[in-house]
């Protein structure tokens, strides 16, 4: 009945009876005693905002990577269903006849198949009357409020792409059925749009960087842009990445497209214009294509503790990158990829290329390249430590040593001997192409200041969050001093029920906002790890609030955009706080937990987050909280360890004595006699000696701001304890 009625072919009776079930599934039974089946088999709360007419028409976004700037953004389809354990809708693209699914999908439930036939068909016109070209239907959504902007959501969301279903396309037969009938192109003279002046339409259309090879032939830098491609050109047959040969029976070649990027140095004003060729890696499949996936990303903690090694003992910090580094890996799969774009070999159009090494956007990529820096590294007698991969370390007879952090293709490397780190340099240069930056200045969006006159190094993130500012459309915002206030107490009741204000909250960039303010808090900022804790629990469902709250807090780093931590205010000595907040999440009575460590005076760790379990009391959320804050120096005192840094007394401080007394005396206690096996593990590691467990008054816990919110002069002074200080101080 569903086919018949929305005009749809028989062939598509089985994504029907698919689509039946599901809606049954979500209906109540009367052998179910009313309830409904799929809530009774998933033990889930059942939701119906996913519902769809079938057969409507419906909208689905075309990925950047698929379309230039000026293309259009989606293209019309037909909805079909759900799909099920797989992510988005299922949806039928009458021009291309293939079968999709996606999650970005805009519907017209009032259309369907035979609606956009109708209104499609050309009715017969006299000659002298014009035909338009045609339009594609756009989805019109009312304006956001004054301090959102919607190309901001567009900009920074970044869209799932959607995949073709081979395997269903290969079974059901599909009718060759267009029913979108093209207009006759318009004879009329064009003309320039008169809607915008010269200088407006300049902005609009001008991104700055193309998004394809044909925007790249249209664009004024075309001469740098050809010169860039060259030069990636150039590299892959430097590195015999790839060979020509003809497609194999039974294999499929991948595709490829142009990235363009224009980068800025610190040492000159003038742009450098950087192509690279990407794989689609989104089509490969995993164990044809690939098996393991892998990505060398040093940990921040590291960072930071080497850090502040190089400031307390005034160490040389040098910086490297490395050039095409993902072609540098050696691939144990045979993978074909299409010619890239403009450079087709002449005589040979219907080649592919065979690829012999990895290239970037490939799965294993990332890994690939690891393994070849691992075993270079190896030859030069430098061992990865067990704490952190990524961090390289040796030591040499003279008390001197050298560290290298790795961050996929960025490195620092830290020494006292400047000589053996150029040495190490020239090394690795004969190994892989190394571009030379010199003293570290910028990594990751992190901004790194030294005065080596007063063993001072500061790392700030000012120019990413007035970035983030501009993006959001706070920079000109009203600046507050307190991440949070106590009028926030954000709960489940300030999410939106109905619909409409539902797709209200839609259209604001809300999870873009929360994940810009994470990175700046996972980095360098710890005085907002507890309001951004907070924010992120109603990603799924926000609401007004939940998003005035968000605007708070980028008006609190409008005002502290500067504040960064600073290394080498006090002794090269790692402590810890720790500290709980008793069932301050009011929707599950959950407490949170939080965590600082510090060492040479600024922080290297920190933490904010729920407890996983219900706790009966203040002494048991803070003894949850000390497990966790005692795991994480643990795994600190074992990485400076291995880069051979021992310190006579580890510490973790605790404002609640019970808690202490507690986690030293394993006597069986009523009142502790349900706590989780897990968390006692504290109890045995006291009684090995691998740390201490002291009191602190609640005045000079640090952590306290991970926990709760606190009052201006009682931030300042946990800030002051992280080692949080301006930029110019």
């Amino acid at each position: 009945m569903f086919v018949v009625t929305c005009g749809l072919p028989n062939s598509f009776w089985g994504e029907a009876l698919n689509t039946t079930v599901h809606v049954i599934n979500l209906t109540p039974c009367v052998p179910l005693s009313f309830d409904v089946p799929d809530r009774v088999w998933s033990g889930k709360d059942v939701s119906y905002r996913h519902l769809r007419v079938f057969g409507c028409k419906a909208f689905v976004h075309i990925p950047k990577d698929e379309r230039s700037k000026l293309d259009v953004k989606s293209k019309p389809c037909v909805f079909l269903g759900y799909g099920q354990d797989e992510f988005g809708y299922r949806l039928y693209d009458p021009v291309h006849k293939k079968l999709i699914r996606s999650r970005d999908v805009v519907f017209v439930e009032d259309q369907t198949l035979k609606d956009a036939e109708k209104k499609d068909t050309v009715p017969q016109h006299n000659d002298d009357v014009t035909d338009l070209d045609p339009v594609p239907p756009q989805h019109v959504e009312p304006p956001l409020d004054n301090d959102v902007q919607n190309d901001e959501q567009h900009d920074t969301d970044v869209p799932e792409q959607p995949e073709v279903d081979e395997e269903f396309h290969s079974e059901i037969p599909v009718p060759d059925v267009s029913p979108f009938v093209p207009l006759r192109r318009c004879t009329r003279d064009r003309h320039p749009s008169t809607r915008f002046s010269a200088n407006e339409y300049v902005l609009l259309t001008d991104g700055g960087e193309p998004e394809c090879y044909a925007e790249t032939m249209e664009d004024e830098h075309k001469r740098e842009w050809v010169e860039a491609m060259q030069d990636e050109m150039n590299s892959l047959h430097e590195n015999n990445t790839f060979e020509l040969v003809k497609l194999p029976k039974g294999k499929r070649a991948l595709k490829n497209k142009w990235v363009y990027k224009v980068k800025t140095e610190e040492h000159t004003s003038q742009p450098r214009y950087k192509a690279r060729l990407v794989v689609k890696g989104f089509s490969q499949r995993k164990g044809i294509d690939f098996d393991e996936i892998f990505s060398p990303l040093v940990k921040m903690g590291s960072i930071r503790v080497v850090l502040g090694l190089a400031a307390s003992l005034d160490l040389e910090v040098e910086q490297m990158d490395v050039k095409t580094a993902f072609l540098h890996g050696d691939l144990d799969k045979e993978i074909y990829m299409e010619q890239p774009e403009g450079f087709q070999v002449k005589g040979k159009e219907g080649y592919v290329c065979r690829l012999q090494k990895s290239l970037y956007g490939l799965k294993q990529a990332p890994r690939q390249w690891y393994k070849k820096f691992e075993s270079v590294m190896g030859e030069q007698n430098y061992r990865k430590t067990t704490s952190d991969h990524c961090v390289f370390f040796q030591r040499f007879d003279d008390d001197d040593f050298i560290i290298l952090l790795l961050y996929v293709d960025d490195m620092l490397i830290v020494g006292k001997n400047a000589e053996r780190i150029t040495q190490l340099k020239m090394q690795l240069s004969k190994s892989f192409a190394m571009k030379d930056l010199g003293p570290a200045k910028q990594i990751l969006g992190i901004r790194i200041t030294r005065d080596r006159a007063l063993k001072k190094l500061h790392m700030s993130q000012e120019q990413y969050i007035e970035k983030v500012l501009r993006r959001f459309n706070m920079d000109k915002a009203k600046e507050v001093s307190s991440p949070l206030t106590t009028n926030f107490r954000l709960t489940d009741k300030d999410c939106p029920s109905s619909e409409k204000k539902i797709e209200e909250m839609d259209r604001v960039p809300y999870a873009s906002a929360v994940g810009s303010l994470m990175y700046a808090m996972v980095c360098t900022r710890p005085d907002i790890a507890h309001a951004v804790g907070v924010v992120s629990r109603f990603l799924s469902n926000p609401g007004k609030k939940h998003w005035e709250a968000v605007k708070w807090i980028l008006r609190y780093l409008r005002g502290t955009s500067k504040l960064g931590i600073t290394f080498g205010n006090g002794e090269p000595v790692l402590v810890g706080y720790t500290d709980s907040d008793m069932a301050g999440n009011k929707d599950n009575m959950k407490s949170t937990s939080g965590y600082l460590m510090t060492f040479a005076g600024g922080a290297v760790s920190w933490q904010s987050r729920l407890q996983k379990c219900v706790v009966l009391s203040t002494t048991e959320a803070e003894y949850v909280a000390a497990t966790e804050a005692c795991k994480e120096l643990l795994w600190l005192k074992r990485f400076m360890q291995e880069i051979g840094f021992i310190q006579h007394r580890y510490v973790v401080l605790c404002d609640n004595q019970s808690t202490i007394h507690l986690a030293k005396n394993s006597m069986f206690h009523k009142r502790t006699k349900h706590i989780d096996v897990r968390y006692h593990w504290i109890r045995d590691a006291l009684e090995d000696k691998l740390f201490e467990l002291d009191k602190v008054h609640t005045d000079d816990n640090g952590a306290d701001m991970l926990t709760k919110v606190l009052a201006r002069e009682k931030l300042k002074v946990c800030c002051s304890i992280a080692g949080m200080a301006n930029s110019s101080s």
